[in-house]
């Protein structure tokens, strides 16, 4: 194996809307599960994942529940509240994996016009000799043409590329186009993952 592709929400970086909206809707979990349920679903967030500017999206969610509007808001405005941290343990991997010399390369389901958040935030995201995202290309894991884009922008040879996400679905479609896929569950588990494919990480203290 030369290269390894992390996926990156709830791989290296936390990412639950439910950490900002437990502090809007306080104890009351129904009321959020039914918000994230019903107005501001996965599917409708996916969109800003494909490439849909927020504007849009808050109008049509606002369209839809007028009721929740300042709540809608929220989802865009208090954004970098759903990020509260690294996912404990990978970034130590992922900093041993760079001492190997090994590509690393990211390829993520965002918002192109949250990404920048990110990146202020988390400096090992300048670890990545690329990372490829989702809003800015307008393509969305799984289908396979954003599994094609990174293999043919990185020239990479698929049966010497590793990757890790934590969706099986996206773990599936890589697996499809000829990468080694890992489905993520935590650090020790991906390390011992990794070990099976032959990309021996120094000991974790």
């Amino acid at each position: 194996m030369d290269t390894i592709i992390f996926d990156l929400g709830n791989v290296l970086i936390q990412w639950d809307p439910r950490h900002l909206f437990r502090k809007i809707f306080g104890s009351d979990e129904v009321a959020m599960e039914h918000f994230l349920s019903v107005v501001c679903t996965p599917e409708w967030n996916e969109e800003q994942d494909r490439g849909r500017l927020w504007k849009d999206a808050i109008a049509e969610a606002a369209a839809r529940h007028p009721e929740h509007e300042s709540n809608i808001n929220a989802y865009f405005d208090r954004w970098s509240e759903m990020i509260p941290g690294e996912v404990e343990g990978t970034v130590k991997v992922l900093a041993q994996l760079r001492s190997l010399g090994l590509r690393l390369l990211a390829l993520t389901n965002w918002s192109a016009e949250t990404f920048h958040i990110a990146e202020a935030r988390f400096p090992f995201l300048n670890w990545f000799e690329g990372i490829v995202v989702s809003g800015r290309e307008r393509i969305i894991k799984p289908d396979p043409a954003i599994f094609k884009l990174i293999i043919e922008r990185y020239h990479l040879s698929p049966e010497k590329t590793v990757f890790i996400d934590d969706n099986v679905r996206n773990v599936d479609a890589a697996e499809r186009e000829g990468l080694h896929g890992i489905h993520f569950q935590n650090a020790d588990e991906l390390v011992a993952r990794l070990q099976e494919l032959g990309v021996l990480l120094p000991a974790r203290g």
